[in-house]
């Protein structure tokens, strides 16, 4: 006889108290189940179940296979309804994360695409600079720039986001000299406050990579701030490109040292492992790095 439904039957007799009330619960009669508990029993070489017309009892060996057969049980039913769910239409509301330039300028543009391909899904973002608790907060799926520690959520690396240094050229006009990045020193930098980017800026050049420490009068945690004051010729900027593109192309900014690559900002996707991989979750990840991923996006650890 078939084993998991032998198991089944020994299960919910244990649990319920008698083999005809398993039988019910099961909608068997109550002379196959009881096949299926002889059958179990033969099988394993073991008495499960001391039993009388009044009442059953467990065996000492009965009481540690029941406790296995539960935990075996309960995992195949898991299993089962984790196919199910990967067979499913996406559907339900996704909770995201990001920070405000990208989640402004590279992601909010994506997500019609993703919701035109996934009508069932609903999307809120949150967009932010500080580090949230992806757990405490309750968000299904978190972006993140910057380095990561190790901990216990899992991470896709994605492309990096390629930051441009720039400046307007009215700035330009009265500006000092500015052909290699040592010369930034004696320049007003619009000063990023949210990362590293606060206090030096790195680029790779024809001698390899160069950082120079930078300083300037106006500082904040705004991008679109430092864009606006950027344009209206108050300093140079270092941003990405997503967010100075279009005043690149108007001529609004103009880029600086094209020979010398700022050093780009590492881009990740953070997600709970313990999370249920449900439709609507593995359908953004597989979108995400379909639309913002690297070559040789990973899957690690990372920060909380």
């Amino acid at each position: 006889m078939d084993r998991l439904a032998s198991m089944t039957v020994f299960v919910k007799a244990v649990e319920l108290g008698s083999i005809s009330a398993a039988a019910q619960e099961l909608n068997l009669s109550s002379q196959l189940a009881g096949k299926h508990l002889r059958a179990l029993e033969h099988s394993l070489g073991i008495k499960l179940l001391n039993r009388t017309t009044r009442r059953q009892h467990l065996t000492d060996s009965g009481q540690l296979f029941y406790e296995r057969a539960k935990n075996i049980l309960a995992e195949l039913e898991a299993a089962e309804s984790l196919m199910a769910e990967t067979r499913s239409v996406p559907r339900g509301r996704l909770r995201i994360s990001a920070p405000i330039t990208f989640g402004s300028h590279a992601l909010a543009p994506a997500i019609p695409q993703y919701l035109k391909r996934y009508p069932e899904v609903s999307i809120d973002l949150s967009l932010t600079n500080r580090t949230v608790d992806l757990v405490e907060e309750g968000f299904d799926v978190v972006f993140r720039t910057g380095e990561l520690r190790d901990s216990t959520l899992l991470v896709r690396a994605l492309a990096p986001l390629r930051l441009v240094l720039c400046a307007a050229p009215e700035y330009l006009k009265s500006a000092a000299e500015l052909s290699k990045p040592e010369h930034l020193q004696e320049h007003e930098c619009l000063v990023f406050t949210h990362t590293s980017l606060r206090t030096q800026w790195s680029f790779d050049g024809p001698s390899g990579r160069v950082s120079v420490p930078i300083s300037g009068r106006f500082s904040g945690d705004s991008g679109e701030a430092l864009r606006a004051a950027a344009v209206a010729g108050m300093g140079v900027l270092l941003q990405p490109l997503e967010l100075v593109s279009n005043e690149l192309d108007t001529g609004r900014l103009v880029r600086l040292l094209p020979e010398y690559e700022a050093q780009s900002r590492q881009l990740h996707l953070l997600y709970a492992p313990d999370r249920r991989m449900t439709p609507k979750l593995r359908s953004f990840l597989e979108f995400a790095l379909e639309r913002f991923g690297s070559r040789h996006g990973k899957r690690s650890r990372a920060e909380p």
